[in-house]
């Protein structure tokens, strides 16, 4: 078995690299900004103890940000606060680590609560946190576990976060998608998955939701100086994928292909660091972005009534509604 494996990942990594040789990869150019860019800005960035929002944590602080990096293991954010501020150099912002677990309701309040009680203001919010085809389950409310976190969290997150974003402007919101909407709808009439649950459609609907939930909310703080904005970070290697079950005999290949084809984490933070930061994107509200450049969405995640009937419904699932 083990010298099928070896034989396989050899044989896959020799393909890998013929298939990049024939179709190079266009490579990711990472940003530079002054190094005071965000010197006396505090920015919330959920899920920022791995992958793309742990990246971002750490540029954001190299261009001395106050980041508040909102994440649901004390442990893991400890750790990552080290690394990041350890790789940050002498002139650096200030982290701060808050519990925030999106599959709870009551953790979000609370958060809210203390983020109201210590910060006079936010100058950015980062909805990055995610999770990604997991088997079927529920959050503490009871809603289905990929919808509840990738999209009713962070909605109410920044519901509850909207008087002082306001009294903070001009400042951002920032919302990371996937381009994987593009397999999915809003299923109205079963939000929750009960009567069927399909763990790649429910992402995909959770990720579409991200984008309407932009659109909409977009359009309720026009003249605000609020603006908001989604992206789509690409294929990147990060452990969102945990719960993908990969054959034995193909891992060593997967890896490979990862390494070859996949953005890195960095890489992967460009675009929601340049929609947090750059001047480009001052102003602009209700976009898509990829790659730092605007991008064309499909008609599904630019309409209207179905942007305004899933707020509506989420605000009552939420407990929004008075």
């Amino acid at each position: 078995m083990y010298a099928a494996v070896l034989v396989a990942a050899v044989v896959g990594g020799g393909v890998l690299l013929l298939m990049r040789r024939l179709f190079p990869q266009k490579p990711v150019k990472l940003l530079q900004y002054p190094a005071h860019t965000m010197r006396g800005k505090t920015v919330i960035v959920t899920g920022a103890n791995s992958g793309i929002g742990k990246a971002l944590a750490g540029e954001l602080l190299k261009l001395q940000a106050r980041v508040i990096m909102a994440c649901r293991d004390q442990r893991r954010a400890e750790e990552a606060a080290r690394d990041i501020k350890e790789q940050a150099g002498p002139e650096q912002g200030e982290v701060v680590i808050k519990l925030l677990d999106l599959a709870s309701l009551r953790s979000v309040r609370k958060f809210c609560e203390e983020i109201h009680q210590e910060e006079s203001k936010i100058d950015v919010l980062i909805n990055n946190a995610g999770i990604y085809q997991c088997p079927y389950s529920k959050t503490e409310d009871g809603f289905e576990m990929q919808f509840g976190v990738n999209h009713l969290g962070h909605f109410l997150l920044t519901h509850l976060l909207l008087d002082l974003l306001k009294r903070s402007a001009p400042c951002r919101i920032v919302v990371v998608s996937s381009k994987l909407y593009k397999y999915g709808h809003i299923n109205f009439d079963d939000l929750n998955s009960e009567k069927n649950y399909d763990k790649a459609f429910c992402y995909s609907q959770s990720k579409l939701a991200n984008l309407l939930f932009t659109l909409e909310l977009a359009r309720q703080l026009e003249g605000t100086g609020v603006t908001v904005n989604a992206l789509t970070p690409g294929i990147v290697r990060t452990g969102l994928g945990r719960h993908v079950q990969i054959p034995v005999l193909a891992k060593p290949l997967f890896s490979l292909a990862s390494m070859v084809f996949f953005k890195s984490p960095l890489e992967g933070a460009q675009t929601p660091l340049y929609l947090a930061c750059s001047p480009e994107v001052e102003g602009v509200s209700g976009k898509c972005f990829a790659n730092c450049k605007e991008e064309e969405l499909m008609a599904k995640a630019t309409d209207d009534q179905a942007a305004k009937k899933l707020w509506e419904i989420s605000r009552r699932m939420v407990g929004l509604e008075n």
